[in-house]
């Protein structure tokens, strides 16, 4: 019961942020998306082997948390989450590549090494992003934003009614673990054998709870269309970020930005 109220007091933190007055929040939310599509295309698009490249990368994440006001351990403890997924993705890519590649003394670096590391910078990257993206713009701003830049209506309201389906499964899995724990003296009832009959009623009760709120929203004028009370315009400060920002991922993209901020170093300081 505990784990799930706590899932979605989370879920909900991530609106609750999106609520910020920053200058980041308040930028129309075309301009964080289609900066984050080209952010996170540029870290994809690299090859196995190419691990520095992606550090400067890290400047994004870091600007949006900063000035949209996020908590930094929050973003993180998010984006660790997935480190067990990533983990089992490239976990044996050090086992099947074994080329050296970088000598380092005495210990060689291999390519399965190198492209392991790859992996969990490429992930932490764009899952990161992604989070900060919700919590900056929040979930129903990012699916307008698709729908005005030629996303089909039918689409963008099914991710709407996805989203807000988290938080139907997510209270009414409370309510049922709850009631079982009240009912179940002694410890009785706990055991894995009442798990089919209970996600069987969990099942009919999201859905029978769905079925209300639809016709709750068809009595109340619902056609297929949610309206936002805010309405975002694409001005000068959009067109500077979704610029500026594009440009410096594609430069980061065509040239190692480590190296170039190494040759700059060491030439300073020779």
């Amino acid at each position: 019961m505990t784990s799930i109220d706590g899932a979605l007091l989370d879920f909900k933190r991530l609106d609750q942020l999106a609520q910020g007055n920053t200058s980041i929040h308040r930028l129309d939310p075309r301009a964080k998306v289609l900066a984050t599509v080209v952010f996170i295309v540029s870290v994809i698009s690299y090859g196995k082997y190419e691990l520095t490249a992606l550090l400067p990368f890290f400047l994004f994440p870091v600007f949006m948390v900063a000035f949209g006001n996020l908590p930094l351990g929050y973003v993180v403890k998010k984006i660790l989450l997935l480190c067990p997924f990533v983990l089992m993705v490239g976990i044996f890519n050090p086992f099947i590549d074994r080329v050296v590649l970088v000598q380092l003394g005495p210990f060689g670096v291999t390519g399965g090494m190198i492209s392991f590391a790859s992996i969990i910078i490429r992930a932490a990257l764009t899952v990161g992003i992604s989070i900060v993206l919700v919590s900056v713009t929040g979930f129903p701003n990012i699916c307008r934003a698709l729908e005005r830049m030629g996303m089909p209506r039918v689409f963008a309201v099914q991710l709407l009614f996805l989203h807000r389906y988290i938080f139907v499964l997510t209270e009414e899995g409370g309510r049922v673990s709850r009631a079982r724990q009240l009912r179940s003296f002694g410890g009785k009832g706990l055991g894995i054998k009442t798990h089919g009959s209970l996600l069987g009623h969990f099942l009919l009760r999201t859905w029978l709870r769905a079925e209300r709120i639809h016709m709750a929203m068809l009595a109340r004028g619902f056609a297929g269309k949610f309206h936002s009370r805010h309405e975002y315009r694409f001005g000068g400060s959009e067109i500077l970020f979704l610029f500026g920002w594009s440009t410096l991922f594609i430069t980061f993209r065509l040239y190692n930005g480590s190296q170039l901020l190494g040759s700059f170093l060491t030439g300073i300081f020779p």
